[in-house]
């Protein structure tokens, strides 16, 4: 999720679909790393393997970094001993990040995994210095030797919350907090978007863009103003439950996004759009410890358990909740995909097109996303 990076970045790779088995620390200066032998010691039954992770934002009890936590404590639950994991929070993108994940390597983590897209070129920096320890750049795109990337499919369930938003709205309009215009959250607004005209044609989505990832009084200030525009329901790509909360105040329905987020939120939530990232991260620990870990690319949605729907509020119809858990087992299983274009042709909200009627978007195609899909109230910014 967490990126900083202008929209007209279009990927390097592509990730590939795979299938998975069933605070604060100080930073060390930069310095000449000691010889590998020094750094990582190979996994024993008698020493455990050490795993780092990296944080954007404060841990809290839901949003981006609460889910990658609970993928670190799934590797602890799943491996016991043969691991010892430790996170340092809250660590801003740029040169903070360089300075803990190089803390981390030279404190002796074998895996480090650094989930934010602004984390990609300090790991990438980091890893050359580093060549016996295993890095998982989460959200990024550029791998080396000792760098593998992983992302997840989010747009997936932002299209299926999109059924429900559409189901549910009165005044025909949403509203979409933002945080950058890059691909990643071009495809969750489109994919909303589309999700919503499916079962209610003639609705639009207001999105508001805050250049920020973790602002709560503007993520909140946002929100306020798109209800005072009379948008009933509302969805966000942003760090914190600010919009929920919002939301919950004002009377008005709301898409949680990262993980469930009824407990501030009860009575405005009518769904949750989560990702999972425990299988993942435990897959990935076992290979080091098996001494099989190789670099790859992962982009994986429904149909590999890393998002899904689900956290239905009490406003939703027991039809609607059926209704898009089928379609999210039709995406599942490979028949419902939210860039395609079966009947007519999809437009941008400037009138050109950019699915072709009986076409489909491929991964690098929406990779690379760099337009508003029609029914988008704004523009991306410059």
């Amino acid at each position: 999720m967490y990126k900083n990076l202008a929209a007209t970045f279009v990927a390097a790779c592509c990730f590939s679909s795979v299938s998975f088995p069933a605070s604060s620390q100080t930073s060390a200066s930069h310095r000449p790393a000691p010889a590998a032998a020094e750094l990582v010691k190979n996994a024993s039954h008698s020493e455990p393997l050490k795993i780092g992770f990296v944080y954007v934002a404060p841990l809290m009890d839901a949003g981006w970094v609460h889910q990658h936590d609970e993928g670190r404590k799934a590797v602890e639950a799943a491996l016991g001993d043969k691991v010892k994991t430790s996170y340092v929070e809250n660590v801003a993108e740029g040169p903070d990040a360089e300075r803990v994940i190089r803390d981390l390597a030279q404190q002796g983590n074998q895996l480090i995994f650094t989930p934010s897209f602004g984390y990609m070129e300090p790991t990438l920096k980091v890893a050359k210095d580093f060549p016996g320890v295993k890095f998982e750049s989460i959200t990024g795109y550029k791998k080396s030797s000792n760098v593998s990337t992983a992302n997840a499919r989010y747009y997936e369930g932002r299209y299926l919350a999109g059924i429900v938003a559409g189901r549910m709205t009165q005044s025909k309009l949403a509203g979409y907090v933002a945080g950058f215009p890059i691909p990643e959250v071009l495809q969750g607004i489109n994919a909303f978007t589309l999700g919503m005209r499916s079962v209610n044609p003639k609705a639009e989505v207001k999105v508001v863009w805050l250049n920020a990832w973790f602002d709560p009084p503007r993520e909140r200030d946002a929100a306020m103003a798109l209800f005072n525009q009379n948008v009933d329901v509302i969805a966000f790509h942003t760090g914190s439950n600010a919009v929920m909360v919002a939301a919950q105040e004002r009377g008005k329905m709301a898409v949680a996004y990262h993980s469930d987020m009824r407990k501030v939120a009860p009575d405005a939530q009518i769904v949750a759009v989560t990702h999972e990232w425990g299988a993942y991260y435990t897959q990935q620990a076992r290979a080091v410890l098996a001494g099989h870990w190789q670099s790859g690319d992962v982009w994986g949605g429904v149909k590999e358990g890393m998002v899904k729907v689900d956290a239905f509020g009490p406003k939703v119809p027991k039809a609607v909740q059926a209704e898009v858990l089928a379609r999210q087992k039709d995406m599942g299983a490979g028949k419902l995909k939210p860039f395609a274009a079966l009947n007519a042709a999809v437009k941008d909200n400037e009138g050109n097109t950019v699915i072709g009627r009986g076409q489909s978007l491929s991964d690098a195609q929406i990779l690379g996303m760099n337009w508003l899909v029609d029914g988008v109230q704004g523009k991306i910014p410059k």
